[in-house]
């Protein structure tokens, strides 16, 4: 798995030129994205590190994952769980939480908003969502979701880096399908017709980071003001985390800091999410959500 580093801001302009609230814009905040994962990309190929990787690992060795009910975890759930395994044999430390376990870790790590807004959370996938966020921001580690598959053996680099990690997404709206991963290499690939975004699993980072505290502020005020009947995509999943990461890329470039996030290039080779699943056909999967 390649961990590319992205420029410091200094030395691209175009990445200051987003206005105040960019992020809350579609295609401003796509666009944005995708210059941020170029950027990597170019620098990667011309091995021109602005930011190398010289500080101590920070990110502890956790791995935590999350099912609302730990009780009643389906068979094929817990084969997407158990290739995870070998981790426990370098040393990694295993953290599995349900509904209940993470409302009360919430409770013992935030405020009362922080417990507010997790019950506003009307879908496990949406809890889940919220969780990782405070997990993350509060012990740090790597989060994976519960249905990814373990493929190979570069995971060891996460926890070598001192950076948020996090990974490039790309829907292609006219096929109505995601972007081939390796696609995302090509630094001509049309943006027209594409969002670009970044995943909220796997989220990698070393705990108190700024972007995931901005994230859950973001996901907390929302919940708050509006309640219900949310979408929960841009209120909690990807499209919150894209958001934040663009602002908080955009005042790490204003103010001449360096980055301190990495864009995951290659982790579709080292793990994957398990898609013939008995969950994903019913109300568990919250892409069902309104269907009839």
């Amino acid at each position: 798995m390649e961990v590319s580093s992205p420029t410091h801001p200094q030395q691209n302009p175009s990445l200051l030129q987003p206005p105040l609230g960019f992020e809350d814009d579609d295609r401003l905040r796509s666009d944005y994205i995708r210059a941020l994962t170029i950027e990597q990309v170019s620098r990667a190929a011309t091995n021109c590190d602005a930011d190398p990787v010289d500080a101590p690992p920070t990110i502890p060795r956790t791995l935590v994952r999350y099912w609302h009910d730990p009780d009643e975890i389906p068979p094929d759930v817990l084969r997407c769980l158990a290739t995870w395994l070998p981790l426990q044999d370098e040393r990694v430390k295993f953290r599995f939480f349900g509904d209940t376990a993470a409302r009360s870790y919430i409770a013992e790590h935030f405020d009362a908003r922080a417990v507010a807004a997790f019950d506003r959370c009307s879908h496990p996938a949406m809890r889940s969502d919220f969780f990782r966020m405070c997990f993350i921001l509060a012990d740090g580690g790597l989060y994976v979701d519960a249905d990814d598959v373990l493929l190979g053996h570069e995971w060891r680099r996460i926890f070598d880096d001192h950076r948020l990690l996090v990974q490039p997404l790309a829907y292609d709206t006219d096929l109505h399908s995601m972007v081939p991963a390796e696609d995302l290499r090509n630094v001509d690939l049309p943006t027209r017709n594409r969002i670009f975004y970044v995943n909220n699993n796997p989220i990698a980072a070393p705990p108190g980071h700024r972007l995931m505290q901005r994230a859950l502020n973001r996901a907390i005020d929302t919940l708050l003001r509006k309640g219900s009947d949310l979408e929960i995509q841009s209120t909690t999943g990807p499209g919150n985390f894209t958001a934040s990461l663009a602002a908080h890329a955009r005042a790490l470039a204003i103010s001449g800091e360096a980055a301190d996030f990495q864009i995951l290039l290659d982790w579709h080779a080292t793990a994957e999410p398990f898609w013939d699943l008995e969950y994903r056909n019913d109300g568990r999967n919250w892409r069902n959500i309104g269907r009839s």
